[in-house]
């Protein structure tokens, strides 16, 4: 059967598109005078997000190191929770059902109760980030670990493999793939999860100025603001795209 051929995206329509979708908010606002409160034109975003670019920046770093070190802890535990799942059959049956009850708690009612264990510092911030991360990681690595096809285990077999040595040969390369895919969707989610957390209690981060340009009206600002987490978002997956590019075990 012959597949299907694949669909490129013009980049050239895609700049064009975003063009006149800008174009449109632009005018559409001043054409139809929708006040400034509730939707301002771009422009206004614009010279927003220029006047309290210092700002911004400072709270993006703040920011920045909540979802790193959050999604830097969910990689680590994600991938030994992962391994000892795929390696211990007990801890099938008894670790991963906690880990699927985790995930079907919604993270933004636990974002309180992490103020009140952790207090409005970094901790409950990290935490936030690290429960949104976590999940991905752990399916996408324990997917990739089972994904080894037979003939390849049943070779290391035949040639007298260890158990370990068949996990860390073939059964751990054959998994980066689909840790680095969990790692792509996880990030986006850690900066989420720090966001939810400013939300709920803190004195800085992107997630406080929304907050406080949101309760005082200015609704530039709640939008220049939330144009640096998209870009913080953006980059932090792009980096991972870029690393996963890198990683030698994609070719096993």
């Amino acid at each position: 059967m012959a597949t299907p051929p694949r669909t490129q995206s013009n980049p050239v329509v895609a700049a064009l598109f975003f063009v006149a979708l800008a174009a449109a908010w632009e005018f559409g606002v001043r054409l139809f005078g929708v006040k400034s409160y509730l939707l301002p034109a771009l422009s206004d975003i614009g010279v927003a997000f220029w006047e309290a670019r210092a700002m911004l920046l400072d709270h993006s770093l703040v920011t920045l190191g909540e979802v790193l070190s959050g999604f830097a802890l969910a990689a680590v535990l994600g991938v030994a929770l992962a391994a000892l799942i795929h390696v211990v059959p007990v801890a099938r049956s008894t670790l991963y059902p906690v880990v699927i009850a985790l995930q079907s708690i919604p993270k933004v009612g636990l974002a309180p109760l992490m103020v009140v264990w952790l207090g409005y510092g970094f901790g409950s911030k990290l935490v936030m980030a690290f429960l949104f991360a976590f999940f991905p990681i752990v399916i996408s690595t324990l997917g990739g670990l089972a994904s080894v096809p037979s003939n390849l285990e049943e070779h290391f077999r035949a040639l007298g493999a260890s158990r370990w040595t068949m996990f860390a040969r073939l059964q751990v390369p054959a998994a980066m793939p689909n840790f680095m895919d969990g790692c792509k969707v996880a990030m986006p989610l850690a900066v989420i999860g720090a966001i939810v957390g400013e939300f709920v209690g803190s004195n800085n981060g992107l997630g406080n100025v929304i907050l406080l340009a949101t309760g005082s009206s200015q609704t530039a600002l709640t939008f220049a603001a939330l144009l640096t987490v998209t870009m913080l978002s953006l980059v932090l997956f792009y980096v991972v795209e870029l690393l996963s590019k890198f990683v030698w075990w994609r070719a096993v």
